[in-house]
Order: C-alpha cells, then sequence, then structure tokens
C-alpha cells in the first residue's frame, strides 16, 4: 500500500503526520518512508535516519554543434515546454525548461545536438528505526523538481507501506508525488486559509484518480468550515490533532508525538486500519473511485 501525505500548503503539519503515521505502523508493518519535499526535506528532524548511501541523479540537456546546425528551427517547433529557440543564427537552450526528453535530438535533420549530464541532486538512502528511510536533495538553484521525486518513487517495495511525504502546495512536484497513491492524507487546518488551500489540493488528488481523506491539525483555532466543505464533498475527516501546548512543545524538539504520548500509536494504528480495510476492500472488487472520494469511511 502507498500512502501520501500532502497539503495545500506549507506548515499544516504534513510532516508530522507522515512521520507518527510511520513511526506507529513500523513495528507490525513493513514500512518504508520518502521524503519527497526534495526542496527542503525535514523528516529527519524527527525520524533522525541513518544515511548509507548517497547517489546522484540527472537529466540529459541539449548542445548544438554549431558547425553542424543549420538554424531550420525544426528543434525548436518540436520542444513542448518552449526549452529552445533559434533567433537568427544563434540557437538558444533554456536549461530549467528542459524536461531531458530528447525530442529536439530526434527531430535534427543534421545530427547537430548532443545531450550532456546535469545533475539534478540526489538522493540519500539509509534506515530511521528500524525501516527504510529515503529522500531526495535537489541542488541550490535547480528548477525542476519533479524528475528527482521520480527517481525517488522508484525505491517504491510494492510488497511494503510506502509513506510518501509530498512537497506542499498543488504544483507539479505535489502532482508526482501523489500519483500512483492508494490515499492521499490530506493535513489541513481549521481557518479560511486552510479552507482554501484544502480545496486546491483535493482538486489535485482528484485530477490524478486517488482517494482522498482529511487530517485537521490544529484542532480549535478556527471554525467549522472545513468539517462542512469534508462533509458536501463526502470527504470523511480521519483524524484531528488539538492546538495543544504539549503538542506545540513536542514538535518544537523534534519528539514525535506517538514517542511522547502513546495514546496517539493507537490513533494513528486505527487511521491505518480503517484506511487499509476499505482499500482492500476495493481491490478485492476490482472497483475504484473516479471521483477521488473516500467515502465508506466515517471520520473520527
Amino acid at each position: 500500500m502507498r500512502i501520501t501525505v500532502a497539503s495545500g500548503k506549507g506548515g499544516t503539519g504534513k510532516t508530522t503526520v507522515a512521520t507518527n503515521l510511520a513511526l506507529a505502523l513500523s513495528a507490525d508493518h513493513p514500512v518504508q518512508f520518502f521524503d519527497c519535499d526534495v526542496e527542503e526535506p525535514n523528516a529527519h528532524i524527527f525520524l533522525k535516519p541513518r544515511i548509507e548511501r548517497t547517489r546522484s541523479v540527472e537529466k540529459l540537456l541539449p548542445r548544438v554543434d554549431d558547425e553542424k546546425c543549420t538554424y531550420c528551427g525544426e528543434c525548436a517547433k518540436a520542444c513542448e515546454f518552449n526549452a529552445i529557440a533559434v533567433i537568427g543564427k544563434r540557437v538558444i537552450v533554456y536549461d530549467d525548461l528542459c524536461h531531458g526528453c530528447a525530442l529536439c535530438k530526434m527531430v535534427c535533420p543534421t545530427g547537430a545536438i548532443t545531450e550532456v549530464p546535469h545533475e539534478l541532486g540526489v538522493i540519500e538512502e539509509g534506515t530511521a528505526r528500524g525501516f527504510p528511510f529515503s529522500r531526495g536533495l535537489l541542488n541550490v538553484g535547480e528548477a525542476m523538481a519533479t524528475p528527482l521525486i521520480h527517481e525517488l518513487k522508484a525505491g517504491i517495495d510494492p510488497e511494503a507501506l510506502a509513506i510518501l511525504d509530498a512537497p506542499p502546495g498543488t504544483g507539479c512536484p505535489t502532482i508526482a508525488a501523489i500519483q500512483g497513491a492508494d490515499l492521499a492524507l490530506l493535513v489541513t487546518e481549521p481557518t479560511p486559509f486552510g479552507l482554501h488551500d484544502l480545496k486546491a489540493a483535493v482538486g489535485v488528488a482528484r485530477s490524478v484518480g486517488v482517494p482522498i481523506g482529511v487530517i485537521i491539525n490544529r484542532d480549535g483555532i478556527g471554525d467549522d468550515q472545513v468539517e462542512r466543505f469534508c462533509a458536501t464533498e463526502g470527504i470523511p475527516i480521519l483524524l484531528k490533532i488539538p492546538f495543544e501546548r504539549e503538542i506545540a512543545r513536542l514538535y518544537s524538539q523534534g519528539i514525535p508525538l506517538v514517542d511522547a504520548i502513546p495514546e496517539w500509536k493507537e490513533r494513528f494504528r486505527t487511521l491505518y486500519d480503517d484506511v487499509a480495510a476499505e482499500t482492500s476492500e476495493r481491490r478485492d472488487a476490482g472497483t475504484g473511485r473516479e471521483d477521488g472520494q473516500y467515502s465508506p469511511l466515517q471520520g473520527t
């Protein structure tokens, strides 16, 4: 099973949920943890992994041989991402826009385009509290996080319980982390901003056909608009984490909630048991939820 923990914006408690879920389940399930927030990964603060391997992740960038190029412009016409332009007797490659698909090279009639490797970042792998831990680290100044996330996800064991901590927001990196998940746990807070960003995150998860469950963090600080929205949309609220001083203190010290307060370990385990049972039933029936809802569950 694959669970991606996401949110419409940063700072809602996404990593808190992902790390505590992994710790609560690791004693009884073959957990794998993936920190897909490659621009600012921070799951290590709570899981304190021992990194054992580091490998580079590259993409291929086009380079043009001026002696062979006829400046016909076929490469620029073919590029869907506008990453290459031909202006008079000059070819300009915009590295940050290039997706490394090599189409420009394939359509070049004179063979003037070759490819050179360019490092996007690295993937670090190791163990945290006895289970596999992986994270991506995007190089400073790099604009494209998605290939690094795809490479990170390539390490998922289909027989394991993979928990992915997604990048915040609703852009391409978040979509890359959510795609293929059995469930997207969307973490929000009961405020107008929280509701606004939750709506955006729901739209993203539904667009890729992934079932949704909501977790409300800092419960008690705002109003009931998030709950009303979830009820209207048929999205279950699977867990509420109250706005309490002790929880904030533990977080500020990098102490997982399930380590300090045993009852939270049981709450996260119950959450997983509920969603795993529903996912199993859906698979046995050979059906999916095209609307991205996870309605058979009852909110707690």
